[in-house]
């Protein structure tokens, strides 16, 4: 049975039973505590949790998933993978314990023909709790499972929680028994890789207390409701199904493993042991192209730092795996076409981003190619070194630089430690792993934190959710429905008070889409007075009024009248606008493949973020600006239309990777298929009301991600303005027209700079010249010559190096030591040069350098005939080349 059937099945199952069906939403999502989702019901949490009350009783969903705390260990173990499917189905208090297991069983044991997976049922093993016997008694009384195959487990195994204070409970797993072949009798508890675990049932049924680990937690008492939230794995149930081995071996992951046999040469399972080091290998390419493709889907680059850094490893561990496989050259374009032609039917959006998808990948695969290069010619360096020592060893601490500073693999180094008859210090290197990943660890929970409490807002969101009228409404009236500070509820707030205002309907319209929130007043009948600085949503059903009270007494209760300030919101809305313009154009220029990573807009400026591998020519942007304002020129109409996300995409709407969006859409569109996009911000009604659009800039903010920024309306008015007066004021200066000031400054930047380096060549020439008065000042010290010399202020390094050469060359006929230092810009350049015959009498410039960099707070280094260095106290020099006298001596 294909994948793509399984993931059909287990839908059709659990709509047919009732369920709403959930879309998956995207891998990356506003969540403090992850970075990326990776567990089904992560989209639920809101509904686990008790902030939001969900739309459905029942609910059911394949929820794209990445886990990557072991990313080292992919390949190795033959039933994990970085990238998921996770099918789950939830109850929201309807059913528990009982229809959760009979869901279950009827999907994996009724026959193909009547929709199910055709499992035997002899082949099922299940566990529950230690002490639940309600699930122990189901499942041999109602379901029939005998009870030799119902095994009880303790906290660790069979008990679930978010690792946070919140929902938890019992859990039911049910595992398939692959056989003798594959391990001992005795289900679960005696082999896990005989009986592999396909679906976790989890009965959400209390909450749970502070604590770490998996079992260290004070159960605190039963939740209000009981939920189920179960998890069913695609991939595990795929690879029994189709009778291969593990879950790189079916027809979504083999086909990879097929083109990377092709490209290096090598054959997968050739070595005959589940554990062949080429195997994992093949295992890394097939497991990090999928993962590393869905996340490019859902918006992801590569970058330094948190997702786009796993990101980059994981390509990079492609490109590596392929290399030691016998790979040479790019490879990552036929692996990634691959995974395209496997994954699309399930995911059809990989089509539409695929251009986008590729350029990303290529663009990496060319960066990281040069850095193994560049890595090789370090290695070659720190084994230079270590056999000149004498020794047979890599320190694990180079390795350990050549992995984390370089990005050069480990594994590489390992290789050709051997071929240069070295081997790794690994333990050191190992040492040094632990240390930096101990330090993520710490850096991470330092940065985690527990889920907020927003029960206190949640018979607001459930009782009072808030009308938004500010797209027709500058003002209107409200009622007062709550008041909140410092996380508690309030009846009154007196003046001064910094409080959180809740109506039942408000033109405020609260952060979110990139655009800022509106400010405005909150005026109650009794005469009370809020100025409102901020507004926020709480699950995107409640908003927030924050600010101070600046007269009277706020009560629950009063009647408001609710006015957005009309010139915050006017700029504003010409700021989002002039926003998709700003987009519509980019694409124009660019094409499809540069898309949206982001946008922030307030009155008069906006900045856009977007996903583009290379530097924009001045050309280029300058087109932007003048199809942004061709745009608002032509006047169009600013239409808005609600309709489904699906209509949406079906009319060519655009949409952020990384937003969730419920069933109804808002459609933004301006000039038709110029700017059509999803947003739920406030606009002009025609786009000349935006007036001029002044683009700033475009710079770089990432990895692959670039940002234009921009004025709007009057503020691109002033900033034009600005920008003509100083053209004119240039004009005059220079008595040339504004049009030819570039190239007359051009000209005279050239003429300056010849004369620079004019004055430079003769302080040069003039100090070369001066090289035989300084040979006067040379004093014998022992049995060296010694000339030690401050250098005019300003001389620059390049000739202070020059000037210790050029008297090095003319005392060579004897053991010498030259050592020069200046002030320039506030620093303290020097050098040291000895002659040969004063290095074959043991003096060695790297090492009197030293000497003078640590009185003038500085350091140095190079070859023993010449070193040189810089400091950042110039009162020490006179000290510094005194200590290098004295040191003869």
């Amino acid at each position: 049975m294909q994948t793509h059937e399984i993931r059909k099945r287990f839908i059709d199952h659990f709509v047919n039973a009732g369920h709403t069906e959930v879309p998956s939403a995207s891998l990356v999502l506003d969540d403090p505590n992850l970075l990326f989702v990776n567990a089904g019901m992560v989209p639920f949490k809101p509904y686990f949790l008790g902030h939001q009350t969900p739309e459905f009783a029942t609910a059911t969903s394949i929820q794209k998933c990445v886990r990557t705390l072991d990313i080292e260990e992919v390949g190795i173990t033959t039933r994990h993978n970085t990238f998921f499917q996770m099918a789950g189905n939830f109850s929201f208090g309807d059913y528990f314990k009982e229809g959760a297991i009979k869901h279950a069983w009827a999907l994996l044991t009724n026959s193909v023909e009547d929709g199910g997976y055709g499992i035997d049922p002899e082949l099922l093993w299940v566990t529950v709790y230690l002490d639940d016997d309600e699930a122990h008694d189901i499942w041999r009384d109602v379901v029939g499972v005998p009870e030799e195959r119902i095994q009880r487990r303790g906290m660790a195994d069979n008990y679930w929680s978010m690792g946070v204070p919140g929902p938890c409970g019992p859990c039911s797993e049910i595992f398939y028994d692959r056989g003798p072949e594959y391990g001992v009798e005795g289900g679960p508890e005696a082999d896990e890789d005989r009986y592999i675990e396909i679906w976790n049932l989890v009965f959400m049924q209390n909450e749970r207390g502070e604590g770490t680990g998996k079992d260290s937690f004070e159960i605190l008492g039963p939740l209000p409701k009981k939920n189920i939230d179960t998890g069913m794995g695609i991939e595990r149930v795929a690879f029994l199904l189709q009778g291969v081995e593990n879950v790189y071996e079916t027809d979504l992951l083999r086909p990879v493993i097929d083109v990377a046999e092709k490209l290096t040469g090598s054959t997968y399972g050739a070595g005959g042991e589940a554990g062949n080091v080429d195997d994992v290998r093949f295992r890394v390419i097939a497991d990090h192209c999928r993962t590393g493709l869905m996340l490019m889907l859902d918006g992801v680059t590569p970058s330094n730092s948190d997702r786009g850094y796993i990101l980059r490893r994981l390509l990079r561990r492609i490109i590596r795996s392929a290399r030691l496989l016998g790979a040479t050259g790019e490879t990552l374009q036929p692996l990634m076409e691959s995974v395209r032609d496997t994954m699309t039917p399930s995911y059809p959006e990989i089509t539409d981003n695929w251009d986008r998808i590729l350029r990303v990948t290529l663009t990496e695969e060319k960066a990281f190619l040069k850095t193994l290069e560049a890595g090789t010619h370090l290695f070659e360096s720190v084994a230079a070194k270590a056999k000149s020592e004498g020794s047979t060893q890599l320190a694990g601490a180079d390795a350990f630089a050549l992995h984390d500073t370089h990005g050069f693999p480990i594994d590489l180094t390992m290789e050709m430690a051997a071929e240069a008859g070295l081997v790794v210090d690994r333990d050191e290197f190992d040492r040094e792993m632990a240390q930096q990943r101990a330090r993520a660890k710490a850096d991470n929970a330092a940065k985690k934190r527990t889920h907020g409490d927003l029960g206190v807002y949640r018979e607001f969101i459930d009782e009072h959710p808030t009308e938004f009228t500010g797209y027709d409404k500058l003002v209107d009236e409200a009622t007062v429905v709550g008041l909140v500070a410092d996380g508690a509820r309030l009846e009154r707030a007196s003046e001064g008070g910094e409080v959180e205002l809740i109506l039942d309907r408000s033109p405020l319209y609260a952060e979110g889409g990139g655009q800022m929130a509106d400010h405005g007043r909150i005026t109650t009948a009794s005469g009370a007075v809020l100025e409102v600085d901020d507004v926020q949503r709480v699950g995107k059903k409640l908003w927030l009024h924050k600010g101070r009270v600046v007269g009277g007494e706020l009560a629950v209760g009063e009647l408001a009248e609710v006015a957005v300030d009309p010139a915050w919101r006017h700029k504003a809305e010409q700021a989002h606008s002039a926003t998709h313009l700003i987009h519509g154009a980019l694409r124009e220029v660019l094409g499809s493949t540069a898309t949206q990573a982001g946008s922030m807009n307030k009155p008069g400026y906006l900045r856009f973020d977007f996903k583009y591998g290379e530097q924009l020519t001045p050309e280029q942007v300058s087109r932007i600006e003048a199809i942004a304002n061709e745009a608002a020129d032509a006047d169009y109409r600013v239409n808005t239309i609600e309709t489904s996300l699906d209509e949406a995409r079906a009319m060519g709407a655009m949409a952020l990777f990384s937003e969730n969006y419920g069933d109804r859409v808002r459609v933004v569109e301006m000039g038709g298929p110029f700017s059509m996009e999803l947003c739920g911000g406030t606009h002009v009604d025609h786009t000349s009301q935006i007036g001029p659009v002044a683009v700033l800039g475009e710079s770089s903010i990432g990895s692959g991600v670039r940002r234009i920024e921009a004025y709007s309306g009057m503020d691109s008015f002033r900033y034009l303005s600005t920008e003509r007066m100083l053209a004119e004021r240039l004009a005059a200066e220079f008595k040339s027209p504004s049009a030819q000031l570039p190239d007359r400054i051009a000209q005279l930047s050239e003429r300056l700079k010849a004369a620079e380096k004019q004055v430079a060549d003769l302080k040069a020439a003039r100090l070369l010249a001066d090289a035989q008065s300084h040979l006067d000042q040379a004093r014998v010290i022992g049995d060296v010559t010694f000339l030690g010399l401050q250098l005019p202020a300003g001389t620059q390094a390049k000739d202070i190096r020059s000037l210790a050469n050029d008297l090095r060359g003319r005392l060579s006929d004897r053991p010498a030591i030259i050592a020069l230092a200046a002030e320039a810009d506030g620093k303290a350049p020097f050098a040291v040069a000895v002659t040969d015959a004063a290095v074959d009498a043991g003096h060695k410039a790297g090492d009197l350098v030293k000497l003078l960099g640590e009185r003038i707070g500085g350091r140095g280094g190079g070859k023993p005939q010449l070193a040189q260095g810089s400091g950042s106290e110039p009162a020490g020099i006179d000290a510094g080349l005194a200590a290098i006298a004295d040191s003869l001596g």
